[in-house]
């Protein structure tokens, strides 16, 4: 009976299972997975070893602030405990990447309240699945003269911005929403800082 052979795509099974990892993160496929794998292969040991501990710590460690729910290292973010931060302008961003593109700009000196997400019906989040009763009650318990609505242009971020504002009927401040330079369907992080930026600084006030 004649044998069957298979080559192996790996001669190293530990090479391989290091691949399939990093195959796993967004946007990575196989063969750039196997590219960084080879890198860190033909790096100094204490390289991988840097980067692997980086990894543990930021897992293990990073927490959400408290006041805003950005990532901090620590029980309140680096923004909030800003004492130069204007504490009066408070800008509502679905997720932190949002905050880290708004701060690319360098059009906003305020502060940030990060939801979670938006309301998607659809793929089953609904307004109890996000902070929004948790930005209802800062806008009760902080002195914000204005609250920014900087949500995703989109029909889920239409929806919840929709949805925000009707809660926030009590707010005696000005609900502004970020003007339309972003493109409909277009998420914050994704939008060029010039655009994102005058956006910012040239939004409107929100109405129904």
């Amino acid at each position: 009976m004649q044998k069957k052979f298979f080559m192996a795509e790996y001669s190293s099974i530990l090479l391989e299972k290091a691949v399939d990892e990093l195959a796993k993160l967004p946007g990575i496929g196989r063969k750039t997975a196997l590219r960084l794998a080879l890198h860190l292969l033909g790096e100094e040991k204490v390289t991988t070893e840097t980067l692997a501990q980086s990894l543990l710590n930021m897992r293990g460690n990073i927490v959400l602030c408290k006041q805003c729910f950005n990532i901090s290292d620590d029980e309140y973010c680096s923004i909030c405990s800003n004492p130069k931060r204007d504490n009066g302008l408070l800008c509502v961003v679905a997720d932190m990447r949002d905050v880290m593109a708004i701060e690319r700009t360098g059009s906003f000196n305020g502060v940030y309240h990060v939801l979670g997400g938006v309301i998607d019906p659809i793929n089953g989040i609904s307004p109890n699945d996000l902070r929004i009763k948790e930005l209802v009650d800062r806008s009760i318990k902080e002195n914000f003269r204005e609250i920014i609505l900087a949500l995703p242009a989109t029909i889920e971020g239409d929806t919840t911005n929709y949805y925000i504002f009707k809660m926030l009927k009590h707010f005696e401040g000005q609900v502004t929403a970020i003007a339309k330079g972003i493109a409909v369907g277009d998420a914050l992080e994704y939008a060029d800082e010039v655009t994102l930026g005058r956006s910012i600084m040239n939004r409107i006030p929100f109405n129904r």
